[in-house]
């Protein structure tokens, strides 16, 4: 784990820890630590399972990052992790690697799954009762907590509905997606296509292929028209 250019921490040993409607976080050894980067402060933290939380700020060429670090020096008894470990604030940091591979955005919850599945379903897409996308040879990928995502190759998109957007965002468990807003209709809707250039291995099947929000668009599986998945992105 990197900062300012710096590892802070490198260890063959991390622990994960995985508490409910919490994200995973990684804890290092303190023997793994770069001690000399970090300052001690007086922020505290209590936790009704964990303990209380000493913090510390990294500190790293003239760049600063505030109360970055925690351990539980005396953790209460039942807490899952031992003493002598530390975590570090995820968006804090710069480049997360497990081994010699980048993890974004959080450590990969090992109770999330994808399932990326070849298929010869007949997926159509209309916008604006315009069919802007229609293929035979989808890729269905099935991600825990999401309806079905279905990935169409780029030849089988009408591309000229398609409109650059600079809207990027990142997941721990596909990389980094590139949107598309499209044109259909007589409207231009916003960021409501989505492709990953360079997937992460869980997905890399869907590499060439593009992705419509199915809360946003009209889509037909085989000819029979889909409801509309209630999500955050509806």
């Amino acid at each position: 784990m990197v900062f300012n250019g710096e590892a802070i921490a490198d260890s063959c040993a991390v622990k994960m820890l995985h508490e409910t409607e919490h994200l995973p976080v990684y804890y290092f050894h303190e023997g793994d630590v770069r001690w000399e980067l970090l300052d001690p402060s007086d922020h505290i933290t209590s936790s009704p399972v964990k303990g209380e939380a000493r913090y510390w700020t990294v500190r790293v060429r003239g760049r600063t990052a505030e109360n970055a670090v925690w351990s539980y020096p005396q953790p209460i008894e039942g807490c899952p992790l031992p003493p002598g470990h530390m975590a570090f604030a995820w968006g804090a940091m710069d480049p997360w690697h497990k081994e010699d591979e980048e993890v974004f955005v959080h450590p990969r919850d090992p109770y999330h799954r994808i399932d990326n599945l070849r298929s010869s379903r007949r997926v159509r897409i209309i916008i604006g009762g315009e069919v802007v996308a229609e293929t035979s040879r989808p890729r269905l990928l099935l991600e825990t907590g999401l309806p079905v995502r279905y990935y169409i190759p780029e030849a089988d998109v009408q591309r000229v509905h398609l409109r650059p957007s600079e809207k990027h965002t990142r997941c721990p468990y596909k990389g980094e997606a590139r949107f598309y807003s499209v044109e259909a209709g007589g409207k231009v809707e916003r960021d409501l296509a989505w492709f990953y250039p360079s997937p992460s291995r869980d997905a890399v099947g869907v590499e060439g292929c593009i992705c419509f929000f199915n809360e946003q668009v009209g889509l037909e599986v085989d000819d029979v028209r889909q409801p509309r998945p209630t999500t955050r992105w509806s």
